[in-house]
């Protein structure tokens, strides 16, 4: 796994969820598997099945948040240019096929949310914007189609 640069924001959001499901849902999967278990027979116990899938499946998740946080570096925003794109750019743009505005936040995969405005450094709309300024036009290929955006501001989130 590579390096993820991510915001210190998002690399909170990591901490927290790892922790809540070491020290709240782990416990839970555990406490399911030990009550599925006092039942009795457990080749015929679907409780006790399911508990163990769920417990594989959180383990895994556990494991894939550890490796993303091994791995993560917080970068310093104070750092960031902002007459050109790049990680962590608020970049407002207009679509000129259609003329609507829209406004997104560059960030890593781990924090992208489209309905929080934040579209993944690996997308490619964000390619096409990468290390762009203010007044440039940039067409994308996406699977609608091909959209030609001009950049409008960029700032730091």
């Amino acid at each position: 796994m590579s390096i993820e640069y991510m915001s210190q924001e998002g690399y909170d959001k990591l901490v927290a969820e790892l922790r809540h499901m070491e020290n709240v849902e782990l416990p839970q999967v555990r406490e399911a598997i030990a009550e599925a278990r006092a039942q009795g027979d457990l080749s015929e116990n679907f409780e006790y099945h399911a508990a163990k899938r769920e417990q594989g499946r959180l383990l895994g998740r556990i494991r894939f948040k550890q490796r993303v946080l091994e791995n993560a570096r917080v970068i310093d925003t104070s750092l960031l240019a902002s007459d050109s794109i790049q990680l962590l750019s608020r970049v407002e743009m207009t679509n000129l096929t259609n003329g609507a505005r829209m406004s997104y936040t560059i960030a890593s995969p781990h924090e992208a949310n489209l309905r929080e405005g934040k579209i993944s450094i690996k997308s490619p709309i964000a390619q096409a914007l990468m290390n762009k300024k203010a007044g440039d036009v940039v067409e994308v290929r996406v699977p609608a189609g091909l959209l030609k955006l001009r950049i409008e501001s960029i700032s730091q989130s």
